[in-house]
């Protein structure tokens, strides 16, 4: 069903809404650990991280925007209603997780958005399970790759600096840590911006504003980017507190194998078109690195917390979104 050009407008506003958003409920998992570890102060690791999220579309194709635009929901399907209550689904998850302080993953909810909103308009043949399955392999995968990376850098830090005083090695790590910070930025900000891109560029297909292959024009990859980098800059900070202190205590060295594990997860997940958690991704990373020390190093009863997070946004997004759809027929 064709819009009007003011609605279709107001639509590109409220994704570009949720992408602010997703940076800013996000925004812990590029500067937890950097703030943490008192390498940078929390206004200035913002900015730090807000930066490297505007840019990362110079080093990332993508894939991850033509998954969400395509495989997630029949693209046939997807119409004006199917797009607003699977950003609202979204949203509404975000703000509910953000509150509370708990680190659930914007992705997911924006694809349980999707998959609830297609689902109330389509029924179960609206979803493309094989994107579904890749989408839902990950929620598993990313963490343990993570966690995995993490302890084995771990280990390659403390064999290479073994004959390092731990003054000395403090001293290279809190540099090295800018780098890791930048680095796992840039993976946030390539692989969940490019989730929102999915989304307008769908909707500009089916509005007939876009036609031919699926292609994301370059104002949509700029202007998403862009919110993602502003939502960044207004930080998150009970989550932050959540992911930087409360799962484990984290030195400069260990924040650095953190963001390092999850940057390297990010990086190979964006360049095969995976919409990954950024937030499972890096707190797989954090209780790596905690477990690296002691088991008893990592408090448990949270991260526990952070898996039930993790286990219910995608149905939670979806019931929002299904929900949202029918009201809009209603008053269609």
């Amino acid at each position: 069903m064709a819009i009007s050009f003011t609605v279709l407008v107001l639509l590109i506003g409220v994704a570009l809404l949720f992408d602010f958003l997703n940076g800013l409920h996000d925004a812990a998992n590029s500067i937890a650990t950097v703030v943490s570890t008192r390498v940078l102060a929390p206004h200035y690791a913002v900015v730090w991280a807000a930066f490297f999220n505007f840019i990362a579309f110079l080093f990332f194709g993508l894939h991850v925007a033509e998954t969400v635009g395509t495989g997630i929901i029949d693209a046939n399907i997807i119409d004006a209603q199917v797009i607003f209550g699977a950003l609202m689904g979204a949203i509404v998850w975000n703000v509910v997780t953000w509150a509370l302080g708990i680190p659930s993953s914007s992705s997911h909810a924006l694809i349980g958005g999707l998959i609830g909103a297609g689902t109330a308009k389509a029924g179960s043949a609206a979803v493309v399970w094989a994107g579904v399955a890749k989408t839902a392999g990950a929620i598993v995968m990313s963490p343990m790759i993570g966690l995995v990376l993490a302890m084995l850098i771990v280990l390659a830090i403390a064999w290479i600096f073994a004959r390092f005083t731990p003054s000395a090695v403090d001293g290279i790590f809190r540099k090295l840590q800018l780098l890791s910070a930048a680095l796992y930025s840039l993976g946030h900000g390539g692989n969940d911006a490019q989730k929102t891109m999915g989304i307008i560029t769908v909707l500009l297909y089916s509005q007939g504003v876009l036609t031919g292959e699926f292609h994301v024009p370059l104002w949509v990859v700029l202007a998403c980017q862009a919110a993602m980098g502003l939502g960044t800059l207004f930080g998150g900070w009970r989550i932050v507190h959540t992911m930087g202190s409360k799962i484990t205590r984290l030195t400069p060295v260990q924040g650095f194998c953190a963001e390092a594990g999850g940057a390297i997860t990010l990086f190979g997940a964006t360049a095969l078109g995976v919409p990954v958690s950024t937030t499972h991704t890096i707190t797989g990373a954090i209780v790596g690195v905690g477990a690296s020390r002691r088991v008893s190093a990592v408090r448990w009863n949270i991260a526990g917390r952070i898996v039930v997070a993790w286990v219910v946004t995608l149905p939670a997004s979806a019931l929002i979104a299904a929900v949202v759809y029918w009201m809009t027929q209603l008053l269609a």
